[in-house]
C-alpha cells in the first residue's frame, strides 16, 4: 500500500492510497473521521 497525503494551503489536504483519492479535505471543509479514515486504508492493505 502507498498512501500520501498531499498537503496544500490554508490547512487544506488530500489522501490518496495507490494513487486513489481517499479523502479531500478541499472538497467536504471538514476534517475527515479519523476511524472512518483508518478504515478505509486499511482496506487498502
Amino acid at each position: 500500500m502507498n498512501a500520501e497525503l498531499i498537503e496544500s494551503s490554508g490547512g487544506v489536504f488530500e489522501v490518496t492510497v495507490n494513487g486513489r483519492l481517499v479523502y479531500s479535505k478541499a472538497k467536504t471543509g471538514e476534517f475527515p473521521d479519523n476511524a472512518k479514515l483508518l478504515k478505509e486504508l486499511e482496506a487498502h492493505k
